[in-house]
């Protein structure tokens, strides 16, 4: 058995039929593939509660996916009909039909979490396929519920707070400036991929157009104009991390080492762009390995200090 085996069968003793075995699996590895930041914050979490948040992972990124993975001949009509065929498994409860699927389907019944956080967060997947321009801030706060809040307030039942209500609107602010930190560091991506996630009445305030952002693109530098637009974005980006901060506390003790340190590390992306005096068209932010660890460090030990007192 692999090491990822021996910690399913030691942390999800629930998890007993093999396919549901395999498909948690399968989404641990996806999460520690593509989200190495979030992967990390895991391992803060109770071992009971990394494989749910694995299995959500694992969800979003099987639907990013189908939308993202090159392959010049998918057209739009194909990746349609692939979002629709997961929608409908999910909604069918079809769970042979993809390997996320049973682990997903699993962690939502023992959660109870609603169908429609998995409705919404599909529509803006399908917006994305037609979709390539936000006209304003209202536009893109709707792509932006179904794409990233709805992900704060699926994971809130599996990290635990003694009041849902009061804690959801932190659990989706959260979600959302985790979503706009993307936007920001992948501005080059996103173009190559036809996108900007950036409102653009905002950007037409600094005398931004989408011309302009593919003019940096190609010469691979930030125009002044563009950087005051984006050093704009980050500073609205960082209200949203304030306002979220606050609801950390609402969260379960022992939930709280792994919901900080994802925020820390976050939000230091952002330091990260502003420090790079925002050349985000031909420099992807990161975090230093060497400070991922220390963070991570200190959110392991408040982690494992959290569960002792709640023994």
């Amino acid at each position: 058995m692999t090491v990822i085996g021996i910690e399913m069968t030691r942390t999800a003793t629930h998890i007993t039929d093999p396919q549901l075995q395999r498909s948690y699996r399968y989404c641990r590895q996806l999460n520690a593939r593509h989200g190495k930041t979030f992967f990390l914050a895991t391992r803060l979490l109770a071992p009971d509660q990394r494989p749910a948040v694995h299995a959500l992972y694992g969800f979003a990124r099987r639907a990013d996916d189908i939308l993202d993975e090159f392959a010049p001949q998918r057209d739009t009509m194909e990746r349609a009909q692939q979002l629709d065929a997961l929608a409908g498994c999910f909604r069918e409860r079809r769970a042979t039909a993809d390997a996320v699927l049973p682990a997903v389907l699993d962690t939502a019944d023992r959660y109870r979490l609603p169908a429609a956080l998995f409705d919404a967060f599909l529509a803006s997947m399908r917006m994305d396929l037609t979709v390539t321009d936000y006209p304003d801030r209202a536009a893109l706060n709707t792509y932006i519920y179904g794409s990233a809040e709805v992900i704060g307030l699926q994971l809130l039942p599996v990290l635990g707070t003694a009041c849902a209500t009061e804690a959801a609107p932190y659990a989706a602010a959260l979600g959302k400036a985790f979503q706009l930190t993307n936007f920001l560091r992948d501005v080059g991506e996103d173009l190559l991929r036809d996108r900007v996630y950036l409102p653009a009445d905002e950007l037409a305030d600094f005398g931004v157009d989408r011309d302009l952002l593919h003019w940096c693109l190609a010469r691979q530098r930030t125009e002044p104009r563009v950087r005051r637009a984006l050093a704009a974005q980050s500073a609205l980006t960082r209200d949203i991390y304030r306002f979220a901060d606050a609801g950390i506390a609402l969260l379960h003790r022992r939930s709280r080492p792994c919901v900080a340190t994802a925020t820390t590390l976050y939000a230091e992306i952002l330091d990260r762009i502003e420090d790079s005096d925002f050349a985000v068209f031909h420099h992807r932010a990161t975090v230093p390995n060497r400070r991922r660890a220390r963070v991570g460090a200190t959110g392991l030990a408040k982690a494992w200090w959290a569960r002792r007192v709640n023994r």
